[in-house]
């Protein structure tokens, strides 16, 4: 267990440039370096983290744990690599308010509000290319950014992905070759009935405490988020953005994206923020309630996803549920990452100039991170 700890924990002190990243650096450690688990393995792994929702390549973090030690070398897994980032979010929560007034420090937050626009754009772009290939996709994607750009709030996106998932059933299912045979799927009901005790519960916990507000909250997020990564970000900023600042918010967005390991951590910032007299508490809470859902699924189905992936159907309200992830993250896009970060002509200008390096020279997110960091600190200066 302590291998396991160790080995993801050096990950999470490294691992910046996202989930598609992560994924990158668990296949040459696990799979090309210790030879835990052969490619084909991996790889069905994956697959079985973009089917579930929740933090993808923690999921997959989780999964390896799962193969190598039990449920314990699970949560080995996730503590390693989830540490690092939540110690550093957890600080940037409770000190940067200290030191907001020192221009450097403003100007570090200026540029990592426009690096997150470039982020996220590209974000959009590549989910688009992945997920709305399609044209009724593309419908999906559109209608739900429009929807949740008039209206809002939590009920809107829950019946948007219930909505989507029901269409992507008769219009985005594949057609089911009969001369190959379904496995029988073989499920953990346990942790699929604990899953949805406590999404049931999340609904009518929210009056007995602060801590049971963040519980329920951050759980409820949890259970709905489609591809991870950015998709987590409208569904937060639904949840939670009415309790603070819209700029305190995406500053805790921009520091996520600054930060090694998964971007999920931006939760540990969100509690510690809500829940200003028990910051730790706060924090802990958050993280926990966020990473939950994901991880009580992929023990539901973990020993069953060729199964379960083979039905025409499921898949096909996988892809719808995809499709409007994409709308979501494009609405979010717009407010409030657009809307809280560029206000001039110089912002668009270090945007567009940022986005067409990352596009043309695809530097680590280490490199965008310094460079708008520094290019915030000049512009704030001038």
């Amino acid at each position: 267990m302590l291998q396991i700890f160790l080995r993801f924990f050096t990950l999470g002190l490294m691992s910046f440039g996202g989930p598609a990243a992560h994924i990158g650096y668990f296949r040459q450690t696990f799979v090309n370096e210790l030879g835990w688990l052969d490619d084909k393995r991996y790889a069905s792994l994956v697959a079985l983290s973009q089917f579930m929702p929740g933090p993808g390549s923690s999921q997959v973090g989780f999964a390896i744990g799962y193969q190598r030690g039990g449920l314990v070398g699970a949560l080995a897994a996730f503590a390693g690599f989830t540490l690092p980032s939540f110690i550093l979010m957890y600080l940037l929560a409770v000190t940067t308010s200290a030191w907001l007034a020192n221009h450097y420090v403003q100007g570090m937050i200026y540029g990592l509000k426009l690096m997150a626009v470039v982020v996220v754009a590209d974000a959009v772009l590549a989910m688009f290319k992945q997920f709305c290939q399609r044209k009724f996709a593309r419908l999906l994607m559109l209608v739900s950014a429009a929807a949740i750009l008039i209206a809002p709030f939590m009920w809107t996106q829950i019946i948007l992905l219930l909505g989507a998932a029901t269409i992507g059933i008769y219009k985005l299912s594949a057609t089911q070759d009969d001369t190959v045979p379904l496995t029988p799927i073989r499920l953990n009901y346990l942790y699929l009935l604990l899953f949805f005790v406590l999404l049931i519960g999340s609904f009518f916990m929210v009056d007995f405490g602060p801590e049971a507000w963040i519980f329920s909250e951050f759980y409820r997020v949890g259970s709905l988020v489609f591809g991870g990564g950015h998709v987590v970000l409208p569904l937060l900023e639904t949840a939670v953005g009415d309790t603070m600042g819209g700029d305190r918010f995406l500053t805790g967005y921009a520091f996520a994206q600054a930060v090694p390991g998964p971007m999920f951590t931006f939760a540990t910032f969100l509690g510690a923020e809500v829940m200003l007299d028990k910051p730790f508490i706060g924090a802990c809470i958050a993280t926990a309630a966020i990473f939950l859902p994901g991880f009580l699924l992929m023990l539901v189905g973990l020993k069953s996803w060729h199964a379960i992936a083979a039905r025409p159907k499921i898949a096909g309200a996988i892809a719808g549920v995809n499709a409007c992830v994409v709308g979501l993250l494009a609405a979010a896009f717009y407010q409030p990452v657009f809307s809280q970060a560029v206000f001039s002509g110089k912002d668009m200008a270090l945007v567009l100039l940022g986005f067409g390096a990352l596009k043309l020279f695809k530097p680590p997110m280490l490199v965008l991170v310094v460079g708008f960091s520094l290019c915030g600190i000049l512009l704030n200066l001038l």
